[in-house]
C-alpha cells in the first residue's frame, strides 16, 4: 500500500509543477508577443522565446514521467 501512496504523491508534485510551468510559459509567451507587436525586438524578445522552447520540452518530459506512473500506478 505505501507503493501506491507514494506513486499518488509523485503524481501531485509532477502535475503541480505542470501547473507552474503552464502558467510561466503563458506569461512568456505574452511577453514575447507584446515585444514583437512593439517592435521592440532585443535580447529580451530572443531569451523569451528561447525560454518558450525550453518550457515546452520540459514540459513535455514532465507529461511522459506523469504517463508513466499513471501506467505504474494501474499495474499495482
Amino acid at each position: 500500500m505505501a507503493r501506491i501512496d507514494e506513486i499518488k504523491s509523485e503524481i501531485d508534485w509532477l502535475k503541480d509543477l505542470f501547473k507552474i510551468l503552464v502558467a510561466v510559459l503563458v506569461a512568456t509567451v505574452a511577453g514575447v508577443s507584446k515585444l514583437y507587436l512593439d517592435n521592440d525586438v532585443n535580447i529580451l524578445f530572443y531569451l523569451g522565446v528561447v525560454l518558450s522552447i525550453g518550457f515546452t520540452i520540459w514540459m513535455s518530459v514532465i507529461a511522459k514521467k506523469i504517463k508513466k506512473h499513471i501506467k505504474e500506478l494501474g499495474e499495482l
